[in-house]
């Protein structure tokens, strides 16, 4: 299975052309655990079923059902993404089954609904988990019927799409919390992905810094950042609360403001809690903004942002430590 799986390699090999139609040209890695599931995502699109893909927020859940999408025989057919968290008692049946004109006040035309839209395509149910427990049965009625009634219609529509759901949440406890349909959870969870945090895949991380440091290096049109050993050795011993979307933020963060990545100082002060070397407020904002200027280049505007102040607020400061002695405008050619 290995052998000829489409996209167990996938992180090796990007431009692999059984996924040519996957754009988003990911990284998915190497890991164990990351190769069985591409295997799964595999047979999931061969056979057609309903698909459950749970892990903490940033695993990058969606990317797995978009690969799914690129590899299945609805690779032709739409992809349409909805946020369960977003939907409202009032409105989530008209947006996902859709409504006839006149059905209710402001209905001044027909709609389809994200499933009649997605037809013979894939639906996402991006975190499921949140969805009002009143709608749960009319969904659970579209996965088993394979039908839909759009609010005022007297007959339910025939659907064919295939249903891919993700969760941040543990919904076998949410169903005991009496929170989420237990059938429902089963009639959804026919294949389940558990995507594993980044702090469970760390040999992964070599790839996926490489694979953002070019992106937004071509993006932003500045070299690519290759850390050195030491700071790849603090990357990947970092625990990424974020995860994978964590990580590229901090890179691309880094090309904006045109500096070097860095690991997050909430992170790394409770890595080894180190004491502050004095507590004169006013020695502490020297040093705050000496450092940001320093890791900018002197760049006033990149500096305030690093401060958390307005570019403004940075040079009333400038100003009045010139005033009192410290002046710091001449770091490395100050620039706003």
């Amino acid at each position: 299975m290995a052998e000829t799986s489409k996209v167990a390699n996938f992180g090796a090999q990007r431009t692999d052309s059984s996924l040519s139609n996957f754009n988003s040209d990911w990284v998915l890695g190497q890991t164990s655990a990351v190769r069985k599931i591409a295997r799964h995502v595999e047979r999931a699109a061969e056979v057609q079923c309903t698909v459950l893909i749970s892990g903490e927020t940033g695993t990058g859940k969606e990317i797995f059902a978009r690969l799914l999408h690129s590899i299945s025989c609805r690779n032709a057919k739409p992809f349409v993404p909805v946020n369960c968290a977003a939907l409202t008692a009032t409105l989530a049946e008209s947006q996902l089954f859709g409504h006839e004109k006149g059905s209710f006040t402001g209905a001044d035309g027909r709609t389809l609904g994200v499933f009649r839209a997605a037809e013979q395509g894939i639906v996402f149910l991006d975190e499921v988990g949140e969805m009002p427990l009143e709608l749960q049965p009319k969904l659970l009625r579209v996965l088993q019927q394979q039908e839909v009634t759009p609010v005022g219609a007297a007959h339910p529509v025939r659907v064919d799409v295939q249903v891919i759901a993700a969760t941040n949440r543990n919904l076998e406890a949410e169903v005991a919390a009496g929170r989420f349909r237990e059938d429902l959870y089963y009639r959804l969870n026919m294949v389940e992905l558990h995507v594993p945090p980044l702090r469970e895949r760390r040999e992964d991380i070599p790839e996926l810094i490489d694979f953002f440091s070019t992106r937004f290096a071509d993006r932003y049109r500045r070299p690519r950042w290759k850390p050195d050993s030491d700071t790849l050795k603090d990357f990947c011993e970092f625990g990424w609360p974020g995860n994978i979307r964590q990580l590229q933020h901090v890179i691309e963060q880094a090309y904006v403001l045109d500096c070097v990545p860095m690991l997050p100082v909430r992170a790394q002060a409770s890595r080894s809690r180190p004491s502050l070397p004095f507590t004169d407020l006013n020695r502490l904002r020297y040093f705050a903004v000496r450092q940001a200027l320093e890791t900018t280049r002197g760049h006033k505007g990149r500096a305030a942002k690093l401060l958390g102040v307005h570019a403004n607020t940075l040079t009333r400061l400038l100003s009045q430590m010139a005033r009192q002695g410290d002046d710091l405008n001449s770091i490395d050619g100050c620039v706003e």
